[in-house]
Parts: structure tokens; C-alpha cells; sequence
């Protein structure tokens, strides 16, 4: 009876792996930069290592400033089509915004 018990609870617990594994996958969505809302403008763009005041210089005042938060201390500057990370008084990255292409959002119709 033991053997039958073993079986049994071998026979289990693999559904039951089989199940989680399949059920804990996703899917990945990959956007080509090309085809990503703003890419045209990744050369104008504020640069890894560029100091705030340069950043300010070249590229205006932003449209809004975030205060530095964790350690090493970052902080953020919001514009238009991008946001700037700092590092202490540094630019550590800049993140394009995503803007959808017009031709590629869904039509909606009213339903009549």
C-alpha cells in the first residue's frame, strides 16, 4: 500500500508543478526603438554625465523638478517629451516618454 501511496503522491505533486510553471509564464512585448513614441528625438537629449546647469543651459528650465530621494541621492527633472535622472548633480539617464504613433492607436466607432 505504501508503494501505491508514493505513486499516487508522486503523480500529484507533478501536476501540480506542471501547473504552476505553465500558469506563472507571461507574455514579452518587445517595441523597436524605431518604432518607439519620441525616438526621433533621441539625439537631442540631455547626455550621461552632463551637470544640471549645462542640462538647464542647453535645454531650457523643466517643467517640473522632483527632489532627490534614496542614497546615492536621485533626483528627476519632467519635460515635455522626457525625463532626466540625476545623480547627486549629474545625469545618470534620460528616459524618453512613450507617446503612441498616431497611426498605430485603435479607431473607435460608436456603436450605432
Amino acid at each position: 500500500m505504501t508503494t501505491f501511496r508514493s505513486y499516487t503522491l508522486l503523480a500529484l505533486s507533478l501536476s501540480l508543478g506542471l501547473g504552476l510553471s505553465t500558469a506563472a509564464s507571461a507574455d514579452r512585448v518587445e517595441i523597436p526603438v524605431g518604432q518607439q513614441g519620441g525616438a526621433e528625438k533621441a539625439g537631442e537629449v540631455p547626455t550621461n554625465g552632463m551637470t544640471q546647469a549645462r542640462v538647464e543651459s542647453r535645454f531650457g528650465a523643466p517643467q517640473e523638478r522632483r527632489s532627490a530621494v534614496g542614497d546615492p541621492p536621485i533626483s528627476s527633472w519632467v519635460y515635455e517629451d522626457y525625463v532626466v535622472y540625476f545623480e547627486h548633480d549629474r545625469v545618470l539617464r534620460t528616459v524618453l516618454k512613450h507617446r503612441p504613433r498616431a497611426e498605430a492607436a485603435p479607431s473607435r466607432t460608436n456603436g450605432g
